[in-house]
C-alpha cells in the first residue's frame, strides 16, 4: 500500500472584499474553493472548472480572472473581489441592482461572472456600446438564454453609476 505523501502548506496573506485574510494552502487549492470552502463565499460558483464558462470569476486587483484555475498560493498580496463584496443586500452595487430591476436571470447560475464581467466593463467604458457589451461578456456562458434581459441589465448599469459619478 502506498503511503500518501507529505502536504506541504503554504501561508498566504491577501485580501478578500477589502478584509486582510491568512491562509495556509497547498499549492492545489484553487482561488475557488478557497473563497467557497474556506471563507465560505458562494458568489462564484464552479462550472466547467477549466476557467471556460465564467461561473467562477472574481476581480484580481481589479481585473476579471476565472478563479476555478488559479492556484490559491499565488495570490500573496493581491487583492481579490467576489460578489459579495460588490455590495450588500440593503445597498446593492449599481450592476447588481441593474441585474434584478432588469430581472436577468433564469436559474441564475451565470449572474456571478456576468456581474462581474460588468463591473470591470464599466470600469473601462462607463457608456458601452452594445458591441463593447457582447464582446465584454462573449466567454461568459449563460445556458438559461437571458442574454437580452442581460444586455438590458448592463446599459441599466452604466446609467445608474452615472447618476452616482
Amino acid at each position: 500500500m502506498k503511503a500518501l505523501a507529505a502536504r506541504t502548506f503554504h501561508m498566504v496573506h491577501l485580501s478578500v472584499n477589502g478584509q486582510p485574510q491568512q491562509a495556509a494552502l497547498t499549492r492545489h487549492t484553487s482561488v475557488l474553493h478557497y473563497l467557497r470552502n474556506d471563507l465560505g463565499l458562494n458568489g462564484p460558483k464552479l462550472g466547467c472548472g477549466l476557467g471556460a464558462c465564467g461561473a467562477c470569476t472574481v476581480l484580481l486587483n481589479g481585473v476579471p480572472a476565472r478563479a476555478c484555475v488559479i492556484p490559491a498560493i499565488e495570490m500573496q498580496g493581491r487583492e481579490l473581489t467576489t460578489l459579495e463584496g460588490l455590495g450588500q443586500a440593503d445597498h446593492p452595487h449599481p450592476v447588481q441592482q441593474a441585474f434584478m430591476d432588469a430581472q436577468a436571470a433564469q436559474c441564475g447560475y451565470c449572474l456571478n461572472g456576468m456581474i462581474m464581467m460588468t463591473v470591470a466593463l464599466l470600469k473601462r467604458h462607463p457608456n458601452p456600446t452594445d458591441d463593447q457589451i457582447k464582446a465584454a461578456l462573449s466567454h461568459n456562458l449563460c445556458r438559461c438564454g437571458t442574454h437580452l434581459e442581460i444586455m438590458d441589465a448592463v446599459r441599466r448599469a452604466a446609467v445608474l453609476m452615472a447618476a452616482q459619478a
